[in-house]
């Protein structure tokens, strides 16, 4: 079981460094729930996927998930400057700071881009499904630890994302999609 935990911290570092990038920009509840719940589900139901795909699609994928996913986390933080730097020209400073500020955080991360950060982020997931079908893990209680870790590290990512954006104010949307690239660069690098 130890060792499972410890798969389940090294899984949900990605998600803990990402989701700092999205508490850039403000977290309200909305956020925090619709965070935890995106990154747990793709988190929990990734080993289950790897699971049913079976060894065969194991051997066929190998080291590519990584690619996958470090891609897609880039493309995202890519997209995310995109929208940054047009909501920037387009004069839309609003209100910065207070109650504003913590409702417009959900907007800002919308749920089409948090799904494929999701996403990304649990492709390297398939792979621990592959292997707990060979090592004989129970997967119910493997995705439900890696499942549990992921929440978990993403709050707290998302809190101290939060801390570190009141600190940078506007630019925190910049600095959070630039967070997202350097994590699919990490990726791919394969320090997570």
């Amino acid at each position: 079981m130890s060792a499972l935990v410890l798969v389940a911290l090294a899984l949900g570092l990605s998600n803990f460094a990402a989701s700092i990038g999205i508490g850039l920009s403000g977290v309200d509840a909305r956020a925090r729930l619709r965070v935890g719940l995106v990154f747990g589900l793709f988190e929990t139901g990734m080993p289950i996927l790897g699971l049913v795909l079976g060894r065969s699609a194991a051997a066929a994928l190998g080291s590519q998930t990584r690619w996958v996913g470090a891609g897609l986390l880039i493309a995202t933080g890519v997209y995310g400057l995109v929208q940054s730097q047009r909501g920037g020209e387009a004069g839309g400073d609003g209100e910065v700071g207070g109650d504003s500020e913590q409702a417009g955080s959900s907007a800002r991360q919308p749920l089409g881009r948090l799904l494929v950060t999701g996403l990304a982020l649990s492709v390297d997931n398939l792979a621990v499904g592959f292997a707990l079908g060979a090592y004989k893990v129970n997967v119910l209680v493997a995705a439900v630890v890696i499942g549990a870790v992921s929440i978990g590290l993403s709050l707290l990512g998302l809190e101290l994302g939060a801390r570190i954006g009141a600190a940078a104010g506007r630019r925190g949307e910049v600095i959070g999609a630039v967070v997202l690239i350097a994590v699919g660069v990490a990726i791919a690098a394969g320090l997570f």
